[in-house]
């Protein structure tokens, strides 16, 4: 028995709570691509976006720990990575056009 199917609250696993607090960053992660199609500004798209990484990041790590999976971590650590590149290349490309974050 490892610690993620240990019963914490209710009857519900560790696991299990950890899938839904995932779905629940799911739910956000939609909500956040409604803004980041239809913002109605270029800094409410770049904020979406960014929301959009970090969440995958945050649901990659769930998923990691509640499946047993450390591979998950390592998947979530190369899409933060690229996620702040991402971050960086659309600011510099925004301040080269003359617009302003």
């Amino acid at each position: 028995m490892s610690f993620v199917e240990t019963t914490v609250v209710a009857g519900f696993s560790l696991g299990e709570i950890l899938i839904a607090i995932a779905a629940l960053f799911v739910a956000l992660a939609i909500a956040m691509l409604y803004r980041a199609v239809d913002g109605p500004t270029i800094q409410d798209r770049v904020l979406a976006v960014n929301v959009l990484g970090t969440n995958t990041v945050v649901i990659l790590a769930l998923l990691g720990a509640a499946l047993n999976e450390p591979w998950f971590l390592d998947i979530a650590l190369v899409y933060a990575l690229l996620n702040f590149l991402m971050s960086v290349a659309i600011s510099k490309f925004t301040v080269e056009q003359g617009g302003v974050i």
